[in-house]
């Protein structure tokens, strides 16, 4: 089976072509550089620029891949959630061309393909579904953290979710308030490197709550008084980068010992992280450290993935049809605020 697959649910323009579980040609265009004047996505002009890209990027896969739109057995797109106008850039175009050329359209959850993005690798990338076993997966990206329990056969059950700011937010936010650029998160990982992680004392909320979900509002009001009541801070580069440094570790500590303790309490031997957020080092470095000390298989998206694209995308979408799961409805609408829990 040859599937073509767009992703246009916020701010990267993407698109894939996959085969038999590899990926023949992921081409992504990022947005990064136009919403940084803006300190955040633009969804106006995300829009715009879906618009103006997505054929150019979907001809850049079909040509890498060597595919003609003629040999495509169907055609997939992110249906939800995400930016309403973003996504029906990509929804709609995708709908058309599998009516043009009478194949299936599949419409994804782009949190499901996160979910199992982490069981792609290699080069070229290739899904390897047989080896998936029960494991508890931490998607952490700009606007959503949540923890889920994966089964087998593409089941899942949400286990819990942010009640406020997600992770990804939480870092943007605390690197606005020193004065950092957009993207806030790799920012804020770069001044934090090599600095002291202890030097502050900041909360790390939810963490001894027995339930799965996440806050991260109160750590971010907690830097935010912090540098009311300390202004001097922002003109001491050693210590805002020990800041830094401090912020991270308290998201990263909540994220890891929240996750493993998932894992341990449903008894399961594996634990899996996706999204944006899990290309921060320290993260992955906590996560795989955490996992060695309680005998837990641990799986990381590759980086490449980590961040919107359409081979996740394209990649589930072939699982579904070859497990016969119903494609979509042709005329299907975008569902922007689908939750993960509600996948069909």
């Amino acid at each position: 089976m040859t599937l073509l697959a767009l992703e246009t649910s916020c701010d990267e323009t993407s698109a894939a072509v996959v085969r038999a579980g590899r990926v023949l040609a992921n081409a992504v265009s990022s947005q990064i550089k136009l919403h940084a004047e803006y300190g955040g996505v633009v969804p106006e002009l995300a829009t715009r620029e879906h618009l103006r890209n997505l054929m150019p990027v979907a001809d850049a896969a079909l040509n890498e891949a060597g595919v003609a739109p003629a040999e495509l057995d169907a055609v997939a797109a992110t249906q939800g959630p995400g930016l309403p106008s973003a996504l029906m850039v990509g929804s709609k175009a995708a709908q058309a061309m599998a009516f043009v050329l009478r194949k299936p359209f599949v419409g994804i959850h782009h949190h499901e393909a996160h979910l199992y993005s982490p069981w792609i690798s290699g080069d070229p990338l290739t899904a390897d579904f047989d080896s998936i076993q029960p494991n508890v997966s931490l998607i952490v990206s700009g606007g959503h953290t949540m923890l889920v329990h994966v089964q087998a056969g593409l089941e899942h059950q949400l286990l819990g979710s942010t009640v406020d700011d997600a992770a990804g937010e939480c870092f943007d936010k605390v690197a606005k308030l020193i004065g950092l650029s957009y993207p806030g998160g790799p920012a804020l990982e770069k001044l934090a490197e090599g600095a002291n992680a202890s030097a502050f004392e900041l909360p790390r909320p939810m963490l001894r709550d027995a339930n799965d979900d996440f806050s991260f509002s109160g750590l971010k009001t907690s830097v935010r008084y912090l540098l009311r009541d300390h202004p001097e801070i922002l003109e001491d580069r050693p210590r805002l980068r020990d800041l830094a440094a401090s912020a991270q570790a308290a998201i990263v500590d909540v994220l890891a010992t929240k996750t493993v303790r998932a894992a341990k309490r449903l008894g399961v031997g594996c634990v899996t992280a996706s999204g944006g957020v899990t290309c921060n080092r320290m993260l992955r470095e906590a996560l795989a450290a955490a996992c060695k000390k309680n005998a837990l298989r641990l799986r990381l998206a590759e980086k490449s993935l980590c961040t919107d694209n359409a081979a996740m995308i394209g990649i589930l979408a072939e699982r579904k049809l070859m497990l016969r799961r119903p494609s979509t409805d042709p005329d299907a609408d975008i569902i922007p605020n689908w939750p993960l829990d509600r996948v069909a």
